[in-house]
């Protein structure tokens, strides 16, 4: 078995990927890093193929033939992830919003501490953010009052796209059945994960809006996510939820 595996999906991230491949593949721990990249124009994954040879066995390469959207870019990542025989699968993005330093204390609240999911959260204590426009805090913040009000999730960062699952986790959701491509499908897992009953930790983080290449966010990305909520609650009343029992 496997220890720990990182997945980013990637679009046009020359300038970033590089120096995240190298940030989290120089940690402690021996991470190993997917990346999924969506047919990058801007040569993204030609940079990846260049550095693999400095990072024999540890980093890897997935090219897609055109931009399939986040959700199914994780589904991939994680079928990946569960073929190869990983413990612990990590969700971050590319452009250094998350530290690459805060995989160690993810890591650690599931492997150490006992927890089958950790969220790096920027709502647990107060708000970290760093360089969003007040409009945009607002409405992520909000957006997170608005997913744990109609789930009753207790959960404070519903939307974080920064985690942590032990491979039972995954195991147990129908990743089949997860249906957003979205930031949608950020809520959906956890939520799902929350269902089943699985033990899920918030670790404050610190998220640092990109300084370098364009953020994939949109409207439509948005609207999903807003609406979609509801869509979830209602299939939820309709299936029955049951977690795999705490195996180390």
């Amino acid at each position: 078995m496997k220890d720990k595996l990182v997945i980013i999906p990637t679009y046009n991230e020359r300038e970033n990927v590089a120096d995240i491949i190298s940030a989290i593949l120089n940690l402690p721990g021996e991470f190993e890093l997917l990346i999924i990249d969506d047919a990058s124009p801007d040569g993204t994954a030609d940079i990846i193929r260049d550095l693999q040879k400095d990072y024999p066995n540890r980093l890897h390469l997935i090219s897609r033939e055109g931009k399939l959207g986040l959700g199914t870019a994780y589904i991939t990542g994680f079928k990946y992830a569960l073929e190869h025989q990983y413990t612990y699968i990590f969700e971050m993005d590319a452009d250094f919003s998350h530290n690459p330093q805060d995989l160690v204390k993810l890591y650690e609240a599931c492997a150490e501490e006992g927890n089958d999911m950790a969220i790096g959260s920027r709502y647990i204590n107060g708000v970290n953010v760093v360089n969003w426009p007040m409009g945009r805090v607002l409405m992520s913040y909000f957006a997170s009052k608005y997913v744990r009000f109609i789930t009753g999730m207790e959960i404070q960062d519903t939307t974080a796209g920064f985690k942590c699952y032990h491979r039972r986790v995954l195991e147990c959701i129908n990743l089949d059945n997860i249906k957003f491509i979205g930031y949608a499908f950020q809520i959906e897992m956890k939520f799902t994960a929350w269902l089943h009953g699985f033990k899920i930790k918030e670790v404050p983080i610190i998220f640092t809006d990109r300084t370098r290449g364009s953020s994939k966010m949109s409207s439509g990305i948005f609207k999903e996510a807003v609406f979609g909520v509801i869509s979830m609650k209602i299939n939820s009343l309709f299936n029955r939820y049951q977690a795999i029992p705490n195996q180390t």
